[in-house]
């Protein structure tokens, strides 16, 4: 549902607030759940409903909240109040098209809001970003993708042919080095005919290239954070050896 790592935050679409801003309390199974408790809720119930062999009520339930997670209102991978895919096929009326957002659409411009949601992850900084997808940035109308003071980068560019009347662009690709993350913006793609015909091709341009303040190491990662502690128990095992708390296997 969520990944944490090297200072970033990483979910598709939101972490569910309240009117107020603060973390949204939704109940499963009769139990009151929200921020990062809420997550993982979630993500221990899918992998429920994907690994759980056994035929019990726990997998039933599991499986039927799979389904919820595509569309309801409470789900951290949709956050609106309904789907009206059925009504933008069959019905003309606009009005009935509209799928308001929660309220984690209206915080997530705010710095204060997108650190809360970092700290509750266990993330504190000034090089820590959440990493958003859900909804696309339309650029062709001036929205940009570094938001809440550049606490949140929202990478879903429109890179489905589908959405790129709406975007204006094809897409990003997030780029994260040592020295910082670059957000690469594409343009689409016409038809390989327009690029033989008017030399035309992919175009991608640099859109938001942000240097942390200390570069990484290796050794600053969350992978080698885990290698450092590996160090430290091979040398702990070394003295004992060489103490002859332990001795060496003989075959």
């Amino acid at each position: 549902m969520y990944l944490s790592i090297n200072q970033n935050l990483l979910y598709h679409a939101s972490i569910p607030l309240d009117e107020k801003g603060n973390f949204k309390k939704i109940k499963i199974q009769g139990k009151e759940y929200s921020g990062k408790r809420f997550m993982d809720k979630v993500d221990r119930l899918v992998r429920t409903a994907y690994f759980e062999k056994d035929d019990a009520e726990e997998k039933h339930f599991a499986l039927d909240y799979m389904w919820y997670l595509w569309c309801g209102k409470d789900s951290p991978l949709f956050d609106k109040s309904g789907m009206t895919t059925f009504e933008r096929y069959f019905i003309e009326d606009k009005a009935t098209h509209a799928e308001e957002k929660g309220y984690y659409f209206q915080f997530q411009n705010k710095r204060e809001t997108c650190e809360m949601i970092l700290k509750e992850f266990g993330l504190e900084g000034p090089d820590t970003h959440i990493i958003n997808g859900h909804v696309p940035v339309k650029a062709v109308k001036g929205e940009k993708p570094m938001r809440a003071g550049g606490k949140l980068i929202v990478i879903d560019g429109g890179f489905s042919r589908a959405y790129q009347s709406s975007t204006g662009i094809a897409g990003y690709t997030l780029i994260f080095n040592s020295q910082g993350i670059q957000l690469v913006q594409h343009e689409p793609f016409e038809s390989a005919k327009a690029v033989i015909e008017k030399g035309s091709d992919i175009q991608s341009v640099t859109v938001i290239r942000e240097f942390i303040s200390d570069r990484m190491l290796v050794k600053d990662t969350d992978n080698g954070k885990i290698l450092a502690e590996q160090v430290i128990e091979l040398k702990k095992l070394l003295d004992a050896y060489r103490l002859g708390l332990i001795k060496e296997r003989v075959a």
